[in-house]
């Protein structure tokens, strides 16, 4: 038995002796498809969360996010895990309330060139190729975008946007292909940059970062009576540690080594709605890229 199981384990048996399983919920996560999927990355999470609230939460799989505002929209899906960017058009469309922020080390966007490009400024940029990540991703679209803005570059009108997969824009800024890519800087350090021995150390330089982005976060339907909506709240920051333990047992969730669980609230989401605008997508009533 490994030790993260063993620590579970031992939280289920002090959690379980002070609660009684009551009502039935369905959690849904944005970004994972399928019922297997979900148990084997979140099963360790919605056991130790039962324990924690009482309650009973079964798996809600969904094929995309559009699938998840509907079925909060339809009352057949209770709760969702989803991520900033997401969230902000979950709300429009459905008046969520935002519960519990997954806060992230290291959770910020950055604008990436070659060191010998002779970029130096953001305006360096103007009339060049960009690459971004997925369309509607906050830290590989909509912050690098809000980023460039806030250096007096739009990144509508003043450069040729292009959109592909990590790995992919890497390259592309190593050939030349593109000037910069805007990107999360702590993934791309860690799956692209640290990994490629082709290149020095020195070879890339971050033209610009942001500040912290706001939380993935845990979120209930308008549905949800508010007295249970603030005790689930509250068993999840009362049992932190093992919730936290929980979540990051599988590797796919390694995102979150290091994370805090904390309260949070619609206002902190309001920079995501700018990046929104920013990006030229003010009205917040679709996902991009579905």
């Amino acid at each position: 038995m490994s030790l993260k199981s063993l620590m579970i384990g031992t939280a289920l048996a002090v959690i379980s002796a002070t609660t009684t399983l009551a009502e039935t919920w369905s959690i849904a996560v944005t970004d994972v498809e399928g019922l297997e999927r979900l148990q084997a990355e979140w099963g360790p999470f919605k056991t130790v969360l039962e324990a924690a609230t009482g309650e009973t939460f079964d798996f809600f799989p969904v094929s995309s996010r559009t699938a998840a505002a509907e079925a909060l929209r339809g009352e057949t899906v209770d709760f969702v895990i989803t991520g900033p960017a997401e969230y902000i058009v979950i709300n429009t469309l459905t008046k969520a309330t935002p519960l519990i922020g997954f806060g992230r080390p290291d959770y910020r966007c950055a604008i990436i060139v070659r060191a010998d490009a002779g970029i130096d400024s953001m305006a360096d940029l103007k009339g060049q190729k960009v690459a971004f990540g997925d369309i509607g991703s906050t830290s590989n679209m909509l912050c690098p975008m809000q980023l460039m803005a806030d250096y007096g570059v739009s990144p509508v009108t003043d450069i040729e946007a292009v959109h592909t997969a990590r790995n992919i824009a890497h390259e592309a800024l190593k050939a030349g292909d593109v000037a910069a890519i805007g990107i999360n800087e702590g993934s791309w350090i860690s799956s692209a940059r640290d990994k490629d021995t082709s290149v020095p150390y020195g070879f890339f330089k971050v033209l610009a970062r942001s500040g912290d982005l706001p939380n993935d976060m845990l979120l209930a339907g308008a549905h949800v009576p508010a007295e249970v909506q603030a005790m689930v709240r509250d068993k999840i920051i009362g049992n932190k540690t093992e919730i936290i333990t929980a979540i990051t047992t599988h590797e796919e969730n390694d995102k979150y080594l290091g994370m805090d669980l904390v309260t949070i609230e619609d206002a902190s989401y309001d920079v995501v709605r700018s990046m929104y605008t920013t990006a030229g997508y003010p009205q917040f009533d679709k996902f991009l890229g579905e």
